[in-house]
């Protein structure tokens, strides 16, 4: 079967596993990027993303050509943009990203083109911005002289077993032949199920109702953390006990924050566009809310405990260990751990950082001497190697009080030591 050539627009954390996946498939491939350096490291076989030996081995493989222009376009018979779609220092969308893309691509642009987009955004998007954008920089018209359709990616950075091999995925087109090429597309690189969706719409409104289920979900956790700190309840046994219930309940977990790309984002895009059609979206924002205050809770348990021994956090030593938004990977997004690094050094603490995947930003070259430096620490980030740490340690470095904002530590071993333990909702 004839494969054809495709171009992907961004091969960050989305296109770059993508693009492994294609040109292993046989498809010519090319991924632009504007970082120069990360076109020649991947053009080396070398992974800009670190942390991810499955990823690094892929890329090794040269499966595809990473270049920084657009010129690949005119040849591809599939773009797909893979960009960012951030917010703002408000919280308002900004697809800056987005738009610069697609002005690229349409000077590029030839008659029979698939256009894929799998950059999350809020329904309409795709008919409001992308389409409008291509037909007026290439003087070709959508449905007619080419095709469009959105596959919302999902990725899940650190995943043994989820890939962007497996993973179901959505897909909506403009008009029956987008829709079909675009599945047809999928099903020819993926395992997982593919499933067509009835419009643009109902595919772009997928990603945004599962990340913000989930930011929901985590938000009331989160408050009953705080509440049953109030009560003295301890939150995570509770969630147990209701796990045994085999049926209608769905574990989630309380944390010092919600970071990467997606759950901190995703819903914002819905509350903005609900907006401008004169719909108030309360619960998402309240979910919102609630979850942003986290990195600020946990500070407030930390200056807790440290009131108990007599010590103010004003001139205190205090570590935070992590700066990525979670486990094992070298992400920065969002990341609550760099809230609670502002928040502390806002409060006055001399703040120290160790995180194995940021030597450049850690003020330590190794966990034990970052400990020998403070007389406290907040556990942000769950890396393995903090979590499987000789708790001995804390002790060795006459740490006083530990916050743990992703409850992964031993509880009962630090008490034992004289050590304060605090958990968010333990």
């Amino acid at each position: 079967m004839k494969r054809e050539t495709l171009t992907i627009v961004g091969i960050g954390y989305v296109g770059l596993p993508l693009a492994c996946l294609c040109g292993e498939k046989g498809y010519r491939t090319f991924g632009i990027s504007k970082d120069k350096k990360k076109v020649a490291l991947i053009n080396q076989g070398v992974s800009p993303i670190k942390g991810d030996a499955r990823l690094q081995q892929w890329v090794s493989q040269k499966s595809f050509t990473a270049v920084t222009g657009f010129e690949s376009v005119k040849s591809s018979d599939i773009v797909i943009i893979c960009v960012p779609t951030p917010i703002d220092e408000h919280y308002n969308p900004d697809l800056e990203p987005v738009e610069s893309a697609c002005k690229m691509i349409a000077k590029y642009m030839k008659r029979g083109q698939l256009i894929i987009m799998e950059s999350t955004v809020n329904p309409g998007v795709c008919e409001e911005v992308i389409i409008p954008i291509l037909e007026k920089g290439s003087g070709l018209t959508a449905g007619k002289d080419f095709y469009l359709a959105h596959c919302p990616e999902r990725i899940n950075p650190g995943d043994a077993y989820w890939n962007v091999r497996n993973i179901p995925r959505c897909v909506g087109g403009l008009n029956k032949k987008s829709l079909s090429w675009a599945v047809r597309f999928y099903r020819s690189i993926i395992s997982g199920t593919i499933r067509p969706m009835k419009s643009l719409k109902e595919a772009e409104a997928t990603k945004i109702i599962e990340n913000s289920f989930r930011d929901i979900n985590i938000a009331f956790v989160n408050e009953l953390a705080k509440s049953f700190e109030v009560l003295g309840i301890d939150l995570l046994d509770v969630i147990e006990g209701s796990k045994t219930k085999p049926f209608a309940f769905m574990a989630h977990y309380p944390s010092c924050g919600v970071g990467g790309h997606c759950i901190p984002v995703d819903p914002y895009y819905l509350i903005e566009r609900a907006r401008k059609s004169g719909f108030d979206h309360k619960f998402l924002k309240l979910a919102r809310e609630i979850n942003n205050s986290m990195p600020r809770y946990a500070v407030d348990r930390l200056m807790k405990a440290l009131n108990e021994i007599k010590k103010p956090i004003k001139g205190t030593s205090i570590g935070v260990l992590g700066l990525a938004y979670k486990a094992d990977v070298d992400d920065l997004r969002e990341s609550p751990a760099v809230e609670i690094v502002s928040i502390l050094k806002e409060e006055g603490a001399k703040v120290e950082i160790f995180d194995p995947y940021f030597p450049k930003r850690s003020t330590a070259p190794s966990l034990e001497e970052m400990l020998r430096k403070v007389d406290a620490v907040i556990l942000a980030t769950d890396h393995r190697e903090f979590k499987e740490m000789n708790l001995l340690n804390f002790k060795k470095a006459q740490i006083k009080v530990v916050v743990d904002g992703k409850n992964c530590l031993d509880s009962i071993t630090i008490a034992k030591m004289g050590i304060l333990y605090r958990g968010i909702g333990k």
